[in-house]
């Protein structure tokens, strides 16, 4: 028989000693106080077996949220599986301009496209529980998780099978948000940090040799005619992107082009409004 602290300490050997101490937490399960004062509780041989499986996956690089099924996100737990993105610190900056957005309109209209897990539009929707909110994906199997997600906080949202505006008719939203694919064709960075693991079509747009802007482009040269008069786009976008996003939104003749940093300082979010 094992304990949860000597399943730690041999998990620690293959991982890092946190990602180890969150699975041991996930699989017996137990809290990190439990595991502090109780490190002689026993784990079942098949938990043990379990355990040893995950630690394999995570030595190869399999993110940690996919190996644990959740990710938190503005202090939310998210179902997360392989059909979908895993949520990360930096969009919390397109959900904080998406609520100070709306914060004076009574019955906000907003659809998030490209929603994935869900976790922009159910935050939204979990900070202005008087907006309409609508979230559209391409992939069935993200709509699925995204469904479970906003049973989970008790936020109503009406998800659509789209791509991008494609189901959307003549439907006319105050705020349009949208995390769409933005890394570049063959980015180095694809195969780094676990993106290998995560699905192509939510982090590059598909397009062979392509800058990584043909999502955004779709978004932006469709925004007009799905904002009501003064209504705003923003889109989340990469490190270097800033500049020729905000040339596009000018371009589609949004006014009060603007670009947004995140926590590191990197040009995130760039928005504009329908004049």
């Amino acid at each position: 028989m094992t304990s949860i602290g000597a399943a730690w300490c041999a998990a620690s050997q293959s991982i890092d000693r946190l990602d180890a101490r969150l699975l041991v937490e996930h699989l017996a399960p137990c809290t990190h106080a439990d595991l502090i004062a109780h490190p002689q509780r026993l784990l079942a041989a098949a938990q043990v077996s379990r355990l040893e499986a995950l630690v394999k996956r995570r030595a190869a690089g399999e993110p940690l949220a996919y190996l644990l099924g959740s990710a938190e996100f503005h202090g939310l737990t998210f179902l997360v599986t392989p059909a979908v993105l895993i949520p990360r610190p930096e969009t919390e900056l397109l959900v904080e301009l998406a609520v100070h957005h709306l914060r004076c309109l009574p019955v906000p209209r907003i659809v998030d496209l490209g929603t994935g897990c869900g976790v922009v539009a159910v935050t939204i929707g979990h900070l202005c529980p008087g907006a309409l909110v609508t979230a559209v994906d391409r992939s069935r199997a993200a709509l699925e998780v995204a469904c479970v997600n906003s049973r989970r906080h008790a936020v109503e949202v009406e998800f659509l099978a789209s791509d991008w505006y494609s189901a959307l008719a003549d439907a006319h939203f105050d705020l349009i948000v949208a995390n769409p694919p933005y890394v570049a064709d063959a980015d180095p960075h694809l195969q780094q940090d676990g993106l290998q693991f995560e699905p192509p079509m939510a982090l590059t747009d598909g397009v062979v040799g392509g800058d990584g802007l043909a999502c955004i482009r779709v978004i932006v040269d469709g925004a007009a005619q799905h904002l009501v008069r003064g209504g705003g786009l923003l889109i989340e976008h990469g490190y270097d992107q800033a500049a020729e996003v905000r040339h596009l939104l000018q371009q589609a003749g949004l006014s009060d082009v603007v670009s947004w940093h995140d926590l590191a300082g990197i040009e995130r979010v760039s928005g504009g409004r329908l004049r």
